[in-house]
C-alpha cells in the first residue's frame, strides 16, 4: 500500500508539474493577504470562473467582488435590512456568490480533494473523481478537478435547475442524472455504489462523510464569520448564534469552531418542512435546491445542534420573486429599503432565503433584541436560478403590485416559530440514531464509530477538526516537490 501511494503521488507531482499547478495551504484560504506578491499579481488576469490552476487560491470568503481579475478584500458578507427581516436582532450572512462558480461549494470540495492528492491517496492520471450531490457540491468538485488536473464524474438529480447541468457538460468527463430532486439522496448513493461495482477508476468523494468538508468549513467559514463578528460587535452585542440548513452538514461545523469562540452562542439547524427529517424523522420532497435530506450526515455533529427550525419552501419560493421581480422590488423600495440593499438582494439563492427565513424564526423564538447578532450563510446566488423564475412566471403569471403586497406581509412580517424543536439531551440523541439507517445499514459504516461520535464527544469532533496543520504541511511539501513554488515567493 505504501508503494502504491507513493506511485500516485510521484504521478500527482508529475502532473501538476505539466500543468503549472500550486496548492495554497488552508492558512492561505483563510488569510489569503499572506500570499505571496507574485500570486495576486497573476490573478489580475484571470476571470473568476476561469479553469485556471490560480483560481485555486481564490477558494475563500475574501475575493474582491469582481467577475474578473479581482484580488482580496475582506470578507464578503452584509447584513440583512430590517424591513425584510421584521425582527430587532441583526441578522449577517456570509455571500457565496463570489466564489468561482458562484457557490461555496467549491471549498467543500476543496477540503476533500486535496489531502488525498498531496497524500497519495488519490491518482489524477488514472482515477476519476466522483461527486454525488444535489446540486453545488458536483459544480464545485467539477471545478476543482479540472483545476487540479483531475478527470470527474458529476452526479446530481434529474430535477436540479438546467442551469446546474448546463454548466457541469462543460466542464465534467461525465454527468450522471439520478431519478427524483433534492430530496432523493439514496438515489444518489445507489449510483455510487454502482459505479464502484462496475468499475475500477473511481474514487467516490461524498460530501456527507467527507471529514474534508467539515474541515474546511470549520476552520475557513468558521473563521470568517469570527472575522467579521470582532468587527462588527459592540461590547454590548451578543452574538446569539449560527443558523444554516443542515445540508451535507459542512457549512454548520462552522458552528462548532464558533461555539468555541462565543460559548453562550447556538446552532440552529434548518431543515424543509416538506420533508422534516431532524424535527419528525420525516420524508418528503421540496423546492430548497441545495440542502439534502431524508438522512443525517455522517458528518453531522448532532450533540453541538441546539434547535431545529423547519421552513416551508412556499417562503423561500414566494420571497424569491418578491426580492427580484421588478414590482417586487419597487415595493419593498416602498417600505423603506435603500437602493444598494435593493440591488444585494440577488445574492440570496433559493437556499439563502430559507437560511433568512429560519434566521428570521430563530431569532423570534429566543426573543432576541437590538443588542444580538445571528449569523447565517447565502451559499449562491440567483445568478444560477434563472430557469426558476421562469418557471414561476409561467406558471402563476406576471408578478404584480398585489403579489408583492401579499408577498412581504405574509413571508417576510407573517414569518413565526412553527415548526420549531429546541434539543435537549435525548432530542439530539434521537436525531444522532438516525444515523444508524443511512450509514450503518446502508454504507457499510461502524458502530463503533457512530458510538464515538456520540459517547466520546467531544474528543472525536476535536481530533477531525485538528488536522489542517498536518494537511498545510503536506502541501507544501507537494509543492516543493513540483518545483514551481520558487517562481512565485
Amino acid at each position: 500500500m505504501e508503494k502504491r501511494k507513493q506511485e500516485f503521488l510521484e504521478r500527482a507531482v508529475r502532473r501538476a508539474r505539466e500543468r503549472g499547478i500550486i496548492i495554497p495551504t488552508f492558512k492561505q484560504l483563510i488569510s489569503p493577504e499572506t500570499l505571496p506578491e507574485a500570486i495576486p499579481k497573476r490573478l489580475r488576469e484571470v476571470g473568476l470562473w476561469e479553469v485556471n490552476p490560480l483560481n485555486l487560491f481564490r477558494i475563500t470568503w475574501k475575493n474582491e467582488p469582481r467577475p474578473f481579475g479581482g484580488l482580496f478584500n475582506g470578507v464578503n458578507y452584509m447584513e440583512i435590512p430590517r424591513v425584510i427581516t421584521g425582527v430587532k436582532a441583526r441578522i449577517f450572512a456570509l455571500v457565496g456568490k463570489w466564489f468561482p462558480t458562484g457557490a461555496h461549494k467549491v471549498g467543500a470540495t476543496f477540503g476533500c480533494l486535496v489531502p488525498r492528492l498531496v497524500n497519495g491517496e488519490f491518482d489524477p492520471t488514472t482515477q476519476k473523481a466522483v461527486w454525488p450531490s444535489t446540486g453545488n457540491f458536483c459544480r464545485g468538485g467539477a471545478f476543482n478537478a479540472a483545476l487540479l488536473g483531475c478527470e470527474s464524474i458529476a452526479i446530481l438529480p434529474e430535477g436540479m435547475s438546467r442551469e446546474r447541468f448546463e454548466w457541469l457538460r462543460s466542464i465534467a468527463g461525465e454527468v450522471i442524472a439520478t431519478p427524483g430532486s433534492e430530496s432523493n439522496i439514496k438515489e444518489i448513493y445507489d449510483q455510487c455504489w454502482e459505479l464502484r461495482a462496475t468499475r475500477n477508476d473511481v474514487v467516490i468523494f461524498n460530501q456527507f462523510e467527507e471529514f474534508g468538508n467539515y474541515l474546511w468549513h470549520y476552520h475557513v467559514t468558521g473563521r470568517a464569520i469570527e472575522e467579521v463578528l470582532q468587527q462588527r460587535l459592540t461590547p454590548s452585542d451578543r452574538f446569539a448564534g449560527l443558523v444554516v440548513a443542515t445540508g451535507s452538514a459542512g457549512t454548520i461545523a462552522a458552528g462548532d469552531y464558533l461555539k468555541k469562540k462565543f460559548p453562550l452562542a447556538r446552532i440552529g439547524a434548518a431543515e424543509a418542512l416538506q420533508c422534516p427529517t431532524l424535527l419528525m424523522n420525516g420524508y418528503g420532497s421540496h423546492r430548497i435546491e441545495g440542502i439534502g435530506d431524508k438522512h443525517v450526515p455522517w458528518i453531522h455533529n448532532v450533540r453541538n445542534t441546539d434547535i431545529v427550525i423547519a421552513v416551508d419552501d412556499h417562503f423561500p419560493m414566494h420571497l424569491l420573486r418578491l426580492f427580484n421581480e421588478p414590482e417586487g422590488r419597487a415595493y419593498l423600495s416602498e417600505q423603506g429599503l435603500s437602493d444598494e440593499a435593493v440591488e444585494q438582494l440577488s445574492l440570496m439563492g433559493i437556499s439563502g432565503v430559507g437560511n433568512l427565513v429560519a434566521a428570521v424564526k430563530f431569532a423570534r423564538y429566543y426573543e432576541l433584541t437590538e443588542r444580538d447578532v445571528v449569523f447565517t450563510v447565502f451559499t449562491d446566488s440567483m445568478e444560477l436560478y434563472a430557469s426558476r423564475m421562469e418557471e414561476m412566471r409561467q406558471q402563476f403569471g406576471p408578478y404584480t403590485r398585489e403579489d408583492a403586497i401579499r408577498d412581504y406581509h405574509r413571508y417576510v412580517m407573517g414569518i413565526t416559530t412553527d415548526y420549531m424543536l429546541e434539543l435537549g439531551y435525548y432530542e439530539r440523541k434521537r436525531i444522532h440514531h438516525l444515523k444508524y439507517f443511512t450509514w450503518i445499514e446502508q454504507q457499510g459504516k461502524s458502530v463503533d464509530e457512530l458510538d464515538a461520535q456520540w459517547y466520546d464527544y467531544p474528543d472525536y469532533w476535536e481530533e477531525k477538526q485538528a488536522g489542517i496543520e498536518t494537511i498545510d504541511r503536506q502541501i507544501e511539501e507537494f509543492n516543493a516537490r513540483v518545483g514551481l513554488i520558487d517562481s512565485v515567493s
